[in-house]
């Protein structure tokens, strides 16, 4: 019986592919299947029939080398920028960033040198230093995260103004200063000061402790201030010699007269102190470099300093009672031409210059220049005598008026004719005599000038004294080719030509040191850091008249004190012989440049017999009283002579006065 198979299994076949209408399309050609091929891992094997029916594709990856060297590349380029960075910090530019970094860290301040002392001529302190604080800041412990106060600064600027003086806006502005660190609130400070300073910044350091340890914010307006330790300047005489000293500015320099003159040799060298700083604190383990200050030198001056007080009294008295603009005193040794005294009034303490008139600063004893009347006819007398055209007994007949060139001359007085001699013109201050004995000079008026003009020169008339004092006038003294027609005769009576009072004193040592002009002098030596004392250098001297003419000026002058003819007697000493000369000539005024008023004067020196002082004294415009140079510079020149004779422990003269005859007969 035949096997019966069992029936197959029917397989269906591929799905046929619907056209566009959605029949069925044509059935597909029935083909071997391809073997499979493995996929890489990661791969997705696309799936057949993709959208819109079309025929299958296969994916092909990129190649990534290019990829790989665009992204070595970038990284290369950024690595090379790094190592260039690295270098130029490393290498090139390593001292700058060590520099900048050395800046934040390190805090240099200057330590002030302590700056020489002036002292007179036996040493006693005239302008010394004293200890003093800069009161500084840093503006950025003042900001409100540091201070952790929103309005530190003008807090800590209401506080400060009292103390330090000073406008509290303008405080709270430097203290508000952005990104800084450092501000100067006020220099050279008392300790005083100082330590109500630092008093009142422990107390609010107190208040922050307490008010922190309590939770609170622990504000503290006045940590920031802080100081550094300088000098200040002091004149423990007060106005004592202060147009001799000056002042020192603000910076700490001079200022004015002697202080800004040797400035150099008196400030030193600062110094310096670098430590390495953390919020504003030294870092004791991080060591320190000190470059230490040097002192300057110490000047000692030719000024006694007891001459100098009388003197000053005794000018500020008068001016006062005479309600004058001003006036000075110099007083000179006579053999070495060191200035002993030179005083002003009005005159000004260096320590308070917030209270001194503009007008009182400087030294007007070198600096006013004015015409000085009849001191100066013993330049005239000196050259009449030297080129030997008259003596001291020689005639002169002086009329009450005399007429040359286009004005009419007169005397101090109206008086009949006076017959005279050289000394009696020069005792009774004849202007009208003085004319006709230099008149003598020459064989006619211009070479008389010329003359006069060169005797003038070699007494320091229109140069500077040799002092070098800042701002000092030279005078003037126009040249003999340009005296007007009324100057070549007022010249010889001292108008027309202008001096300072240091010229004019040195006109009258010069005759006493027997014609020998010696320059005047301020300084007498120095001394160094070490003690070392160096005298100063000797000064210049220069011949002008000869030792006879000069003795004979000196006989002359004795009769303008002595004789009760003359002009001087005011200036008369018990004891010494005393050779002198007023003057009284018409001042310039300085602000309308007319003739105004009157310069009062008196000049000489003693002993007569063997001179050891040259005193001169002179009024601007006295307004009260008598205008006379005899009258109220006589008692001046009388006060500071008798003081400086006794100072000096000057022997009194052994021998009578000369009395040289002072007028004659008709006839004779």
């Amino acid at each position: 019986m035949p096997s019966k198979e069992p029936p197959r299994r029917r397989v269906p076949g591929p799905a046929r592919p619907r056209n566009a209408a959605g029949g069925a399309g044509r059935p597909r050609t029935a083909s071997r299947p391809e073997p499979r091929r493995p996929s890489r891992p990661g791969t997705r094997r696309p799936r057949a029939g993709a959208a819109g029916g079309g025929p299958r594709r296969s994916i092909r990856l990129g190649n990534p080398r290019p990829r790989l060297r665009l992204v070595g590349l970038c990284l290369t380029l950024v690595m090379l920028a790094f190592v260039v960075r690295l270098l130029q910090v490393q290498a090139v530019d390593a001292s700058a960033y060590a520099a900048k970094a050395d800046k934040n860290r390190y805090l240099e301040y200057t330590i002030a040198a302590e700056r020489g002392e002036i002292t007179d001529r036996s040493g006693i302190a005239l302008a010394t230093s004293v200890d003093a604080h800069d009161i500084t800041a840093d503006p950025k412990l003042f900001t409100p995260e540091e201070s952790k106060a929103p309005d530190a600064p003008q807090q800590a600027a209401a506080l400060l103004a009292p103390i330090l003086g000073k406008d509290a806006v303008d405080l709270a502005k430097k203290l508000s200063t952005p990104k800084s660190r450092y501000t100067v609130l006020a220099r050279r400070q008392t300790p005083q000061v100082w330590k109500q300073i630092k008093d009142l910044k422990s107390v609010f350091a107190e208040k922050a402790a307490e008010d922190l340890a309590a939770g609170g914010r622990g504000a503290n307006v006045l940590a920031g201030v802080l100081q550094e330790p300088t000098t200040k300047r002091v004149y423990p005489n007060g106005d004592l010699a202060a147009g001799i000293l000056g002042f020192v500015n603000a910076e700490g320099k001079g200022g004015g007269g002697l202080e800004a003159q040797l400035n150099d040799r008196l400030e030193g060298e600062d110094g310096t102190i670098r430590y390495a700083q953390a919020g504003g604190r030294p870092v004791p383990t991080a060591g320190s470099k000190e470059i230490p200050a040097v002192a300057g030198t110490d000047v000692e001056l030719t000024i006694d300093r007891d001459i100098q007080w009388a003197a000053q009294r005794a000018i500020a008295d008068q001016v006062k009672n005479s309600r004058a603009d001003r006036g000075y005193v110099v007083v000179q040794n006579t053999r070495t031409g060191e200035v002993l005294a030179m005083a002003n009034a009005p005159g000004y303490d260096p320590n308070d210059l917030s209270q001194v008139d503009g007008a009182a600063l400087g030294n007007a004893a070198l600096q006013d220049v004015y015409e000085p009347g009849s001191t100066s006819k013993v330049m005239s007398m000196a050259a009449v005598l030297e080129e030997g055209v008259a003596t001291p007994g020689t005639h002169v007949t002086v009329p009450n008026r005399l007429h040359r060139g286009d004005r009419l001359f007169r005397d101090d007085i109206d008086h009949p004719t006076w017959y005279l001699t050289l000394n009696g013109v020069l005792a009774k201050s004849s202007n009208i005599g003085t004319i006709l004995a230099t008149g003598q000079l020459g064989r006619n008026q211009a070479e008389a000038n010329k003359v006069l003009h060169s005797y003038l020169r070699k007494f320091g008339i229109g140069s500077p004294t040799g002092l070098g004092y800042p701002g000092e006038t030279p005078g003037i003294l126009a040249a003999p080719k340009d005296w007007s027609t009324s100057q070549q005769y007022t010249i010889p009576f001292g108008q027309g030509l202008s001096l300072n009072a240091m010229q004019a004193a040195s006109v009258y040592q010069t005759i006493a040191n027997g014609g020998v002009r010696i320059a005047p002098t301020l300084v007498r030596g120095t001394k160094d850091g070490d003690g070392r004392y160096t005298a100063a250098e000797p000064p210049e001297k220069t011949r002008v008249v000869s030792e006879k003419t000069a003795r004979t000026l000196a006989r002359m002058l004795e009769s303008v004190v002595d004789d009760q003819e003359g002009t001087g007697t005011k200036a008369h000493i018990d004891g010494y012989r005393v050779a002198g000369k007023t003057g009284t000539a018409n001042r310039v005024d300085p602000v309308r440049g007319v003739y105004k008023g009157y310069t009062a004067s008196f000049a000489g020196f003693a002993p007569a017999d063997d001179p050891q002082i040259a005193v001169y004294c002179a009024i601007q415009n006295p307004t009260e009283g008598s205008y006379f140079g005899g009258q109220i510079c006589g008692p001046i020149y009388k006060k500071v002579m008798e003081f400086a004779l006794k100072t000096l422990q000057t022997a009194p003269s052994g021998t009578a006065p000369a009395r040289l005859p002072v007028s004659f007969e008709p006839g004779e």
